[in-house]
């Protein structure tokens, strides 16, 4: 089956070779006037042997000759997209100048863009940042914050812009080892996923996020439950800085996986610890707990088990009382994690049923309003840091998501555009045609990581630059100090308002005061968690 794969994808190649070789028997045999052919066939075939040998493009590595056409249109593709398909700002979901921001960054290409916005500034939706009369100036844009609260004996010093969650088994070997090594040139952090570390992460030794499931690979008994022994054995590398326990993502947010045995090669046994021959499944929920105060024991006995390295959880938010819930179990047990990272609804490298991806979870803005208002309201906001995921890929992105109550972002497509993705959508299908997110040799073949890597330290570096501008436009030192008045929104064609009029910062410790005034109806469904139960107090 590969090899009719591969020759399904040189087909094209191995047309002009044989039409090369004929043209040349017949200019041999019959007439001159075949040198024409023989000479047009003759570079084509040199051509796509240099496609082959070349590393730059993932797409003329699989597909050479062929390849060349996606090039051709593409610069074309301003007048065959204007008159005949789709605009430059329409969203599948990312738009082609979103895509084209990103390649740009990645290859160090000039980035500037001529003739104005394409933006429609006066339709309802469009937002921007508020800029000074008097802008600052910064040097040093490698931004850092610390995660890790009093109870954390290894604090971490983290970028403000990391690799999100993206297991090995979803994305190749290829393009693991290019985003770990792009890692670890840039000094920025790599989040595993929640299928385990593999030796494609170790191989640079760029920093770790090591995402833990509710199939706790890598961590795991044989019957598929957690193993602290186990769990200690992969924390205590130096190179993992940091524990995140995944309840929930944004792109299937309370749904669980399966990784069918046929996929499962012997590189993702070893990584996920987990029986070749045997479908591998990742639970909806997890098996360590089942109560909020039990979450935030386990979430201790991580801590305790990793040598004190910070600890927190990532989750899109359902059920508002539910993660109150979670507050009220930290306040109660007094652990409390050192970082939570929101997932919005609009993330999505992982496959997901058409409902899940449309209409289940919380968009990132929202849910992560909703999680810094809590904690704020709690009085524990001072002790936990803030991570924001959901289709951020620009400085703009970064700057929303810090003005509204994080600390700090990550990006998971953002990162996979950086090594060659091309939104082709055939994530699933074990069928990328630039080896990306397949487990198909031949096609993960295309992905250089040496080459890769090097783009992926790139567009890092040159987002934190327009980070940094955009920063010093605004007046400010550091992108931290972005507040939601820095934010200004279009409501309709006709109005416009500033962001603390939409997402206000909500005033410390209000929930746990019995004397302060509700806010936004916080109150009442902070009345109905209980730090005992996830479930809700009529079923209590």
């Amino acid at each position: 089956m590969q090899k009719l794969s591969q020759l399904t994808r040189y087909s094209t190649f191995a047309g002009v070779v044989l039409l090369a070789l004929l043209s040349l028997l017949a200019m041999l045999l019959w007439s001159g006037w075949f040198v024409v052919p023989f000479l047009v066939f003759a570079a084509l075939s040199i051509l796509g042997l240099y496609d082959i040998r070349q590393s730059s493009h993932s797409v003329l590595r699989n597909y050479p000759v062929l390849g060349h056409v996606r090039f051709l249109l593409e610069s074309i593709r301003p007048e065959i997209r204007q008159y005949l398909l789709e605009d430059d700002q329409e969203e599948e979901p990312f738009s082609r100048d979103s895509r084209s921001l990103v390649y740009q960054r990645a290859k160090g290409q000039e980035d500037a863009r001529p003739f104005g916005t394409k933006k429609r500034v006066y339709e309802g939706g469009y937002s921007w940042v508020t800029h000074s009369v008097q802008p600052t100036h910064i040097e040093d844009t490698d931004f850092r914050i610390t995660i890790g609260n009093k109870d954390c004996a290894k604090p971490y010093s983290a970028s403000i812009y990391n690799i999100s969650a993206m297991s090995f088994g979803a994305l190749s070997h290829n393009a693991i080892s290019a985003l770990n090594r792009g890692a670890a040139a840039g000094g920025f952090a790599h989040d595993t996923g929640e299928g385990g570390i593999s030796r494609y992460h170790r191989e640079a030794n760029g920093d770790l996020i090591y995402e833990i499931g509710s199939g706790y690979f890598g961590c795991r008994t044989e019957d598929g439950r957690f193993s602290p022994e186990k769990f200690a054995e992969q924390a205590g590398r130096d190179q993992i800085k940091m524990i995140e326990l995944k309840l929930s993502q944004g792109a299937k947010p309370g749904h669980g996986g399966m990784l069918p045995a046929a996929k499962i090669t012997k590189e993702i046994s070893e990584a996920r610890g987990v029986p070749m021959g045997k479908d591998c499944v990742s639970p909806a929920s997890h098996t360590a707990f089942s109560t909020p105060i039990g979450m935030m024991k386990f979430l201790g006995q991580l801590r305790d088990l990793s040598g004190g390295k910070p600890v927190g959880f990532k989750l899109c938010i359902g059920h508002k009382r539910e993660f109150m819930c979670i507050v009220k179990a930290m306040l109660e047990t007094g652990i409390i994690p050192d970082f939570i990272v929101v997932d919005g609804t609009e993330g999505g490298t992982g496959a997901a049923p058409l409902e899940f991806a449309n209409h289940v979870g919380m968009p990132m803005v929202e849910g992560l309003t909703f999680v810094h208002n809590t904690l704020r309201g709690a009085g524990i906001r001072d002790q936990i840091k803030l991570g924001a995921a959901g289709k951020i890929i620009s400085a703009f992105d970064i700057a929303r998501a810090l003005a509204l109550g994080a600390d700090w972002c990550n990006s998971a497509r953002g990162f996979m555009f950086a090594i060659g993705c091309i939104q082709a959508q055939a994530c699933h299908t074990n069928h990328c045609p630039v080896g990306v997110a397949t487990q198909d040799p031949l096609r993960s073949r295309a992905l250089d990581p040496d080459h890769k890597s090097k783009r992926v330290a790139r567009f890092h570096r040159n987002t934190l630059d327009a980070l940094g501008e955009m920063t010093a436009a605004a007046g400010l030192m550091h992108p931290t100090d972005f507040m939601p008045h820095h934010l200004m929104q279009r409501q309709s064609d006709r109005s416009m308002v500033q962001g603390n009029q939409v997402f206000p910062y909500l005033p410390n410790g209000f929930l746990v005061d019995p004397d302060a005034a509700d806010h936004m109806g916080y109150k009442e469904r902070w009345s109905r968690a209980s730090a005992k139960t996830f479930n809700p107090p009529e079923y209590v």
